[in-house]
Parts: structure tokens; C-alpha cells; sequence
């Protein structure tokens, strides 16, 4: 029996569905895994480049990079980034054998997402937060026909890096100006850590929801966070982060074992994972 051999590199990632995804998908295609967290919360003089090194050397199949590491999964790899990930400055799998290689399958995840729960272009959209995730989001966003992606993050020179890299649709926004890019949005997005159990809170004012499209929210566990449970009360049309996270697992398998499971067979299957 072939083994998946992998792990999960990120902080507060204790409450993940990963492994179990995995784990389901593994028993589909006749695989054993084997799976470790690797939490770096708290520890300060934590070297991703050296943990990942020692990963390799032990003969692990790849390992998943969550928040807040996906910038340096892609620094880490540079040219072993596939061409369709390339441009996106991150990375949340990294392929070990048979030669290193880099997916970025949040945005294959989100583009699968809303493809099989939107039924229209996102149209204008506004964007808290301008990390990891939010560097496969943007792009993904443009694929689908977004008009515009406004975005703001505390790290302006984050936010900047990123309109750079949407390109002619994306448009930066001063952080204590967000109000007026999400009063002109049909669509938001929470791109920030802001409403998981370590971070509660929301990035968007429910005062300014109303008369909005949709939301979704990266933030899984929980996955109807104080954002989106706003935003359903304002009669928005909420794509949750786990809808993103069953199509990005579904990605991560077969980027570590080159088997592209049927997504119509696989998602029941993961529908069980759902947190509260």
C-alpha cells in the first residue's frame, strides 16, 4: 500500500479537517497516511527553510503551509513553483518527490468554490487583509471576471504588493478608508485571520453589509464566523471557507499523489467535516 507521508506547518492549526480530508481521500485511492501538525505558534525562532529541509530528508511526500507561512513556502521553493502559481508570491503545498515542486491550491480551491456555488461574476469587490491567502484570492478573483478588487491591510506595503500583482484591476486602499471600497463592492472578502477562536472579531462593519451581494470569508473553523453570520442576516449570499477548503484539499491530493479524484464523488464525502 502506497503511503502519504505529510504534515501541516501553521499556527492555532489544532482544530484542522486536513488530515481527516486527506485521510478520506487516501481510503478512496487505496493509500495509507500519515500525518503530522507542525504548530509554530508562540515559537519565535521557528526556521521554515530548516524544518522543511529535515522534512525532505526524512522522506515525506510534501507538507501543506497554512498562515502564516505561504509567502515563505513560495520564497522557499522559487523556480520549483508550477507556472499557474508562479506569479502569486505563495504557496500552500509543497511537493517533495519525485523533485520539488509548489501548487498554490487556494486558488484552484477558490476558483472550484465558486464555480460550483456562484452563479455570476463577482463583480466589484472589496478585500480586508492582503496575505497569503489573499495572494491567491486576488488573481482568482480576476479570473472569474471581477470588475475591480479593492484591497487594505495594517501593512501597506503588503496591500501595495498585492494590487501590483492583481494588476489593472485591483486598487489599493488606505486602511481608514475601507468604508467607501466596501459601500461600492457587491462582493467582500475576509482575508484576514479576524474571527477564528484567536483572532474574534470581524474585519467589516455590519452597518455597511446591507445592500451588498455576497461575502465569503477565508476563515474556516468556525466556518459561519461573526463576518458571515452578519452578512447572511443583511441577505447576503455567504461562500464560507470551507467551501474553499473541500476544493483545496481536493488539489493538495492530487498535487501529492498525482490522482485527480472526481470532485462529484469527494465532496459529500468531506461535507462531514464541517466545524460548527
Amino acid at each position: 500500500m502506497k503511503v502519504l507521508k505529510t504534515g501541516l506547518i501553521g499556527e492555532h492549526i489544532s482544530r484542522t479537517r486536513l488530515p481527516r480530508a486527506l485521510e478520506i481521500m487516501c481510503a478512496m485511492a487505496g493509500w495509507r497516511l500519515e500525518f503530522e501538525l507542525i504548530d509554530t505558534a508562540g515559537r519565535s525562532d521557528f526556521d521554515f527553510a530548516a524544518t522543511v529541509d529535515g522534512l525532505r530528508a526524512a522522506g515525506w511526500t510534501g507538507v501543506t503551509a497554512t498562515h502564516p507561512w505561504k509567502a515563505r513556502a513560495a520564497d522557499y521553493a522559487g523556480s520549483a513553483m508550477l507556472p499557474e502559481s508562479r506569479g502569486l508570491g505563495a504557496s500552500n503545498t509543497l511537493v517533495f518527490q519525485p523533485s520539488l515542486t509548489a501548487h498554490n491550491t487556494d486558488y484552484t480551491g477558490f476558483i472550484g468554490a465558486w464555480r460550483a456555488n456562484m452563479k455570476a461574476a463577482p463583480g466589484r469587490v472589496a478585500m480586508a487583509g492582503a496575505g497569503g491567502v489573499a495572494r491567491a484570492l486576488g488573481p482568482a478573483l480576476v479570473a472569474l471576471g471581477a470588475e475591480e478588487v479593492a484591497v487594505w491591510d495594517k501593512r501597506a506595503d503588503v496591500a501595495e504588493s498585492l494590487v501590483a500583482l492583481i494588476g489593472p484591476k485591483g486598487r489599493l486602499v488606505p486602511f481608514d478608508r475601507a468604508a467607501e471600497a466596501v459601500r461600492r463592492a457587491q462582493g467582500l472578502v475576509n482575508a484576514t485571520p479576524l474571527g477564528m477562536k484567536e483572532y474574534p472579531g470581524t474585519a467589516f462593519d455590519p452597518a455597511l453589509l446591507a445592500g451588498r451581494i455576497w461575502a465569503f470569508d477565508a476563515v474556516y473553523t468556525p466556518t459561519m464566523t461573526q463576518f458571515l453570520q452578519d452578512a447572511a442576516k443583511a441577505g447576503l449570499h455567504c461562500l464560507t471557507g470551507f467551501d474553499l477548503f473541500r476544493h483545496m484539499a481536493i488539489g493538495s491530493f492530487a498535487a501529492y499523489t498525482g490522482i485527480a479524484l472526481e470532485p462529484a464523488e469527494v465532496l459529500p464525502r468531506l461535507a462531514p467535516l464541517k466545524p460548527d
